[in-house]
């Protein structure tokens, strides 16, 4: 009987599982610092080159033009590789991702060495785009495996996104005492450093492993091939076009149609799928194109603080130690609004943030847009720390709401999420240079015109100028007409100088625009849903009495 009723009695439920135990703060310390470690490492690989295009052509012995393609060889492959490392990830595990990807990018830091002309310079940022994909990946991970799960969508991807803006301002303090080192090798004797200090991160501090699966099909490697044609082709174009020009090199023409045909392919393969790589629909559902369109504007108006002063510090021959002090501001400006977001976020002020970011850009490129012949460094002080600090408090919200309507449909539309993150932020970033480089070339143009039209030696002052810039040359050219020419040759270089001038300004005054038009249309939606919340409550009420 007693049998009987053991067997009829209701079995005891099991435990709960014990919570998550906080992490020791000197092992979460170690955590962030491994974090920035491995962002600032993947970024500096990517951005010392770009910042010194000017100052290595002489040691790869190639013109500017050539020496351009050494962004374009890296973004090729970078740009498409984290669709695919999302599934390796879950198929191979965490622990072998990290130790074969770290080891990867040591070997591409160490052929770096080698490099001696710019056809090997072109194979090894090739391969260092390949390389340098994953620790991205990594350093989110490091970042978000501090905190509990329900501050990682607030502290942990705001201080890992601030990271991401780190390396491009830090590429231009330390370069000068690089280049003097040793140019290239010296540049990339800092990246071969930091690959070996983060080496042994991945083997001393272990990420919380995750299940595995298999996930990877022979369907999946045929349409990630289309994927990487596709960015990669995009990616050259959107990096050479202004340097080539986009309607005078027929193979961009091709390369464009070659883009288009591989993505276009690509796509209709995934629409056919049950189980696709990379959800076409849910990309296309409303709310995905709002979210993807929210962040190539935000990409498109932070765009001008990458784009814009490198291009101004060139025409006016500005040294690196004059700038030196400008960067600072900016990497100091993206720290702080880095923390300020995490602290805004934590308090759910996500929507006021955004507000804020766009304010703060529109307002900082405003500020810039009037700059002239005279402008130094210093005048920058203000507008550039305002857009820094504008775009390190806007993506972070944006991300977290795009992670969060990925992760409630599952985990397969995790990776679709990551091909809209990484077509707004790499692809974005590159469609932000081409547009604004190009912008500051046509309008230079004009601006040129116009001012010729005015050069006219009729006018007395013209005269005057021409007299005076020739004056120089007196003492060596007895040819009067020689002399005037040097003359007239040196005021077209001013008014080419003054029309880049005219252009740089234009070109802030664009982002100034794009903000404040992108302000607006926030504020509108903003307005939209409290009137529709303030009009669904009394509805709600009376349908529940």
């Amino acid at each position: 009987m007693s049998d009987v009723a053991a067997i009829g009695a209701p079995t005891p439920a099991a435990p709960a599982p014990a919570p998550p135990q906080p992490m020791p703060a000197w092992k979460a310390a170690l955590y962030m610092l491994s974090s920035v470690a491995l962002f600032v490492t993947q970024g500096l690989g990517m951005n010392l080159a770009l910042a010194n295009l000017t100052q290595l052509q002489g040691t790869l012995a190639a013109t500017s033009a050539e020496s351009a393609w050494l962004s374009a060889a890296y973004m090729a492959p970078s740009a498409s590789l984290a669709v695919l490392l999302v599934k390796i990830r879950t198929q191979y595990g965490l622990r072998n991702f990290a130790e074969v990807s770290i080891i990867f990018f040591a070997i591409a830091s160490v052929m770096n060495v080698f490099v001696s002309d710019l056809q090997s310079a072109l194979v090894v940022r090739f391969l260092s785009g390949i390389a340098a994909a994953p620790l991205s990946t990594l350093g989110f991970l490091y970042m978000l495996e501090v905190f509990e799960p329900a501050r990682k969508m607030t502290i942990g991807i705001s201080l890992a996104l601030m990271n991401t803006t780190l390396s491009a301002p830090l590429s231009r303090l330390v370069s000068p005492t690089l280049l003097d080192f040793g140019q290239w090798h010296g540049l990339y004797m800092l990246e071969l450093a930091l690959a070996l200090m983060v080496f042994p991160i991945i083997y001393l501090l272990p990420l919380t492993p995750v299940p595995r699966a298999k996930v990877i099909t022979v369907t999946d490697i045929g349409s990630y091939m289309l994927i990487a044609l596709g960015f990669g082709a995009l990616a050259v174009v959107l990096s050479l076009g202004r340097v080539y020009w986009w309607f005078e090199a027929p193979w961009l023409g091709w390369l464009l149609a070659v883009s288009i045909a591989s993505l276009s392919l690509a796509a209709a393969i995934e629409l056919r799928r049950d189980n696709p790589l990379i959800d076409i629909r849910w990309l296309a559902s409303r709310g995905l194109v709002h979210f993807t369109g929210v962040l190539l504007v935000f990409r498109l108006i932070a765009s001008a603080q990458s784009s814009v002063p490198s291009l101004w510090q060139q025409t006016l021959n500005l040294q690196y130690d004059q700038t030196m002090t400008l960067y600072a501001i900016i990497l100091g400006a993206s720290i702080f609004g880095g923390v300020t977001c995490a602290a805004l976020m934590k308090n759910g002020f996500d929507s006021s943030i955004h507000v804020v970011a766009l304010t703060m850009m529109a307002a900082g490129c405003f500020l810039d847009s009037s700059i002239t012949n005279l402008t130094r460094p210093e005048q920058l002080y203000l507008g550039q720390g305002l857009i820094a600090l504008g775009a390190a408090l806007f993506l972070p919200p944006a991300m977290a709401s795009g992670f969060k309507a990925a992760l409630a449909r599952g985990p397969n539309y995790f990776v679709s999420f990551i091909v809209v993150f990484l077509f707004t932020q790499s692809i974005g970033g590159l469609m932000g240079s081409a547009f604004y480089g190009s912008l500051v070339t046509l309008r230079e143009k004009f601006h040129s015109n116009m001012l010729a039209e005015h050069v006219v030696m009729s006018d007395p002052l013209v005269a005057q100028r021409v007299a005076q810039l020739s004056g120089a040359y007196g003492k060596v050219i007895g040819d009067a007409a020689l002399l005037k020419s040097e003359g007239v040759s040196l005021l077209a270089q001013q008014i080419s100088r003054e029309s880049y001038m005219l252009a740089y300004g234009d070109a802030f005054l664009a982002g100034g625009v794009l903000a404040s038009l992108a302000l607006a249309v926030l504020l509108v939606h903003l307005s939209l849903q409290a009137l529709h919340r303030r009009f669904a409550a009394p509805q709600a009420a009376s349908t529940a009495s």
